[in-house]
């Protein structure tokens, strides 16, 4: 017969302090792990949720990446009016030539500069990106040394607010405007005009041209056409596509999170142990009085363990508690693809919630293990003797 669930609760409210410290530890473990999984989690959704299904993008062959890849004038001229483009309402293929630069902006706080992405853009870039929302001022002017910040860029980096001027490309550059970008991958980028960029920073090339095809047949026409074309060298990737191949940025952070997780589980689980031994020591009687009562072993181990899993369950439940304010929280990172910082918000799920359970209940298991066989396995008449 099962020994009642009240005897183990019993004995982990008689020994609070004991309870307190090992529910803690875990509580830490855990909350670690849910927020670095968040961070991972937070980052991976900013690139998928990047992009627009009906845009594929040029690239230069064999680059990773738009801020490596290398378009000339004569190339982008070529492909811009080709007939498997899309048009506008006035007849202008729906084709933005653009390119990716990283600059240095002092930090809000003044802790020191850091990497950001400047996007040059072309006349129908804004098209292309119907979820960006300009929130605040107006759209840049070519040639007027002007730009537009994502919110979340002019939160976190000095004179990047609508009105302000920062210097970079030895020139000043006029915010006008802010846009709010959906959680995308472009909430990390400053926007100005795309041959403005190429001027002003000494660049004689595009890094890559966003397109929308005319159809679902003309985008394969052309990914074909452009592809097999031997003077333009370059490569057709669906834009979702391209941002979805960025999430290796995440690998670093999810290596980190599950290498303090193992670290730090090892702890909590002989923090466990010990808390379970020394339970083990100190209730001999008990053990002794419950075998004359005709409890099988079975039943005293089963009951050390579901007493141990119980510890590790409570501080799975306070260290996902723990985690939950952070849900939604914004910050940022560096990437090992564009070498700049990559904004992005913690997001902590029902799933990676029950993750962090599974990962409190596993510490359990293993803390319990050896002290529940010590209990299951000692003698009767040293128990007794105990009495």
């Amino acid at each position: 017969m099962a020994i009642p669930l009240k005897y183990n609760l019993r004995n982990l409210r008689v020994r609070w302090r004991m309870t307190l410290a090992t529910v803690l530890g875990v509580a830490l473990v855990v909350a670690v792990f849910v927020m670095v999984m968040a961070l991972d989690r937070g980052l991976k959704a900013t690139y998928v949720s990047t992009g627009d299904a009906r845009n594929v993008l040029v690239l230069r062959k064999g680059s990773t990446a738009e801020s490596n890849s290398q378009i000339g004038r004569e190339d982008m001229r070529h492909i811009k009016y080709l007939d498997e483009i899309a048009r506008d309402e006035h007849g202008e293929p729906l084709i933005s030539p653009e390119i990716l630069l990283l600059i240095n902006i002092e930090r809000i706080n003044h802790s020191g500069g850091a990497n950001v992405l400047v996007r040059g853009l072309g006349p129908m870039g804004l098209a292309l990106r119907p979820r960006i929302e300009l929130v605040e001022g107006r759209l840049f002017e070519p040639s007027r040394r002007e730009c537009i910040v994502s919110r979340k860029i002019a939160e976190r980096f000095a004179n990047c607010h609508v009105g302000q001027v920062f210097h970079s490309g030895r020139t000043d550059w006029h915010v006008v405007g802010m846009f709010e970008a959906a959680k995308t991958a472009y909430e990390s980028e400053i926007w100005m005009d795309a041959d403005e960029a190429r001027d002003v920073f000494k660049r004689e090339f595009y890094g890559s041209a966003l397109i929308r095809p005319v159809n679902a047949t003309a985008a394969v026409a052309l990914k074909t056409r452009l592809e097999n074309d031997p003077n333009l060298q370059v490569r057709v990737i669906p834009e979702t596509e391209y941002y979805q191949e960025q999430t290796k940025t995440s690998r670093p952070i999810r290596f980190l999170g599950e290498f303090l997780a193992v670290i730090m589980s090892i702890g909590a689980a002989f923090s466990a142990m010990n808390t379970m031994y020394a339970a083990i020591a100190s209730r001999t009687r008990e053990i002794g009085t419950l075998r004359v009562l005709g409890y099988r072993r079975r039943d005293i181990y089963l009951s050390f363990m579901v007493e141990s899993i119980l510890l590790a369950a409570l501080g799975g439940v306070l260290g996902c508690l723990f985690s939950l304010p952070l849900n939604g929280v914004a910050t940022g990172t560096f990437s090992w693809t564009t070498f700049a910082e990559v904004a992005f918000e913690f997001r902590i799920t029902p799933e990676l919630l029950g993750k962090g359970m599974l990962f409190a209940v596993g510490m359990g298991v293993f803390g319990g293990l050896l002290p529940a066989r010590l209990a299951a396995r000692k003698p009767v008449l040293d128990a007794l003797r105990a009495v």
